[in-house]
């Protein structure tokens, strides 16, 4: 696994980013910086404010206090197609196909908000409109074989298993070859065999396009051998940011994950706790 320099420019900054909603406070004071071509995950348990973060940075949700730095640039909500334009796209934790439409039409609806061409140019088929749709369908063909979705791209994506349209989001969000992907929990509710498939997916997406991700999950366990740099939350605080190996071992991320407090003997030894995490 590559580890990009750490002294690069990031292409993605949070400065100080408080969340508020109706006076609960759903994150506090969250620092992170990402660095072009990384796996950046952040993870931890269930309510920690994962995915309330992830909104943030795709500018769905405003932050209370606090700036997200997108190549310098700053910016608290954004209306989704710019966004895209901008070189970012997310998949969602519930997922958001269109269930009556073909696998291949609901990738290509990933290349939409990067059209140029007019209504009439689209009508027509000239000019732009049909420059346009040759590289949309280049693009589709390239990431249907890329996920392995090839043999079923005429099918209906309703009709697909559940981790197959967890692909089909995926490469919804690859056809548009961001250079930030936000992917929220793309593993979950999947099987053991097909949270390995996925994660071999994300790995070869950054290796081949050179995409910086970041990646919202729960399951420790893969995204410790997946990730370039992980920062752990916890109701809705920074408890550990550092490689997997720093934070696999670090002491508040194993309290988080099993609820023990090491200061106690009855807790038995790190090494132990630390082992049982890998499992979770």
């Amino acid at each position: 696994m590559s580890n990009p320099s750490l002294e690069r420019p990031c292409v993605l900054r949070l400065d100080g980013i408080d969340l508020s909603f109706g006076g609960i406070h759903a994150l506090h004071g969250i620092d992170l910086q990402v660095a072009p071509g990384e796996i950046r995950a952040i993870i931890g348990p269930n309510g920690a404010g994962k995915s309330s973060l992830v909104n943030v940075i795709s500018g769905l949700y405003p932050p209370y206090r606090g700036q997200v730095w997108l190549d310098g640039h700053p910016f608290k909500t954004v209306p989704t197609s710019r966004l895209a334009r901008l070189g970012v796209a997310r998949t969602f934790q519930n997922l958001a196909l269109f269930r009556g439409l073909s696998v291949r039409d609901n990738i290509a609806l990933g290349r939409v908000a990067h059209t140029r061409s007019t209504f009439i140019e689209q009508l027509a088929g000239i000019g732009r409109a049909r420059r346009e749709l040759d590289d949309a369908r280049a693009r589709t063909d390239e990431v249907l074989r890329f996920t392995g979705l090839i043999e079923v791209r005429d099918r209906l994506a309703g009709t697909l298993p559940y981790g197959l349209q967890k692909r089909v989001e995926l490469a919804r969000a690859l056809i548009a070859r961001p250079r930030v992907l936000l992917l929220d929990e793309p593993l979950a509710g999947m099987t053991v065999t097909e949270k390995v498939q996925m994660a071999q997916l994300v790995r070869a997406a950054r290796d081949q396009w050179g995409t910086t991700i970041v990646l919202i999950e729960h399951d420790i366990g893969i995204v410790l051998g997946l990730s370039d740099r992980v920062a752990v939350l916890d109701h809705g605080r920074k408890i550990a940011d550092g490689t997997p190996a720093q934070v696999r071992d670090d002491p508040a991320v194993i309290d988080a994950y099993l609820g023990v407090a090491h200061s106690d003997p009855a807790a038995g030894n790190a090494a132990t706790a630390t082992a049982a995490v890998e499992g979770v």
